[in-house]
């Protein structure tokens, strides 16, 4: 593969990755989308699903769709070093890409959602300010780009997203073990159940991020994006779902080229 193959292929895979997974969670958020409180089994099927169709997509270039999955894979061998910044690049790009889509596809919803005094009151409550107008430290629609911890403790949160990314990233090293999987595709589909099953168990405390790209591409966008009362970004967390994954990542290469090499 040349790395514009690697690149084109890696951008719009992750942009299709972020535009359904952001899109589930937009559904489940706005009153106004027919999903709305659809709730967690949904968004962890919708985000299987989103997994399913990019890596369809990008299966040029393997389908990596995140920067934890090209780090295992340059450990073990099977992604050259040097390639693994153009993956990087084309996985950002992508995921920005597809943050941006969900906006454009939601855009009614977000004005909507965005100028509704009861969920602006509601947000500012829970925030604990005085005056329902102010601006939250986190806005109403900060999950539907990126994620956050139920309960905010760094240790915990940083180990929870390493133990998650461990899965999800040694299971996907560990499919090439069995005859027959690459050869017939299905493996696309098992990666897609392993996110499922991952949102499923270990999604609860902090969201699964499990790719730095698909948390900071986004987070980046809603920065960017002119979205009124949407409050801050959370970058004081938003080290924890880059890190940990990549941490993952670099320990389920390790893991398999200790057990299974």
């Amino acid at each position: 593969m040349s790395s514009s193959d690697i690149f084109i292929s890696e951008t719009i895979g992750t942009a299709v990755l972020l535009l359904m997974g952001g899109g589930v969670c937009a559904a489940v958020t706005f009153k106004r989308s027919k999903a709305f409180n659809a709730g967690w089994v949904a968004i962890a099927f919708g985000w299987g699903f989103a997994v399913l169709t990019g890596a369809y997509i990008a299966a040029k270039s393997h389908a990596h769709l995140n920067p934890a999955v090209t780090i295992g894979s340059a450990i073990t061998g099977g992604t050259k070093w040097g390639q693994v910044p153009v993956y990087f690049a084309g996985e950002m790009l992508g995921a920005m890409i597809g943050a941006v889509l969900v906006w454009l596809v939601y855009y009614g919803q977000f004005r909507a959602h965005l100028t509704d005094p009861e969920v602006l009151a509601d947000h500012s409550t829970e925030e604990g300010l005085v005056d329902p107008k102010a601006a939250p430290k986190a806005g109403p629609v900060l999950g539907i780009f990126s994620t956050g911890p139920e309960i905010r403790n760094v240790v915990q949160n940083l180990v929870t997203e390493i133990i998650a990314t461990i899965v999800l990233v040694l299971a996907i090293l560990c499919l090439g073990l069995t005859k027959g999987i690459g050869l017939s595709g299905i493996g696309v589909l098992l990666v897609a159940l392993i996110v499922v099953g991952i949102g499923l168990s270990l999604g609860g405390p902090t969201g699964y991020a499990i790719n730095p790209v698909r948390d900071l591409g986004p987070r980046i966008v809603h920065a960017l994006l002119p979205l009124p009362n949407k409050g801050g970004s959370d970058w004081g967390y938003a080290w924890i779902p880059v890190v940990g994954p990549l941490i993952g990542g670099a320990i389920a290469g390790g893991i398999y080229q200790v057990a299974f090499a």
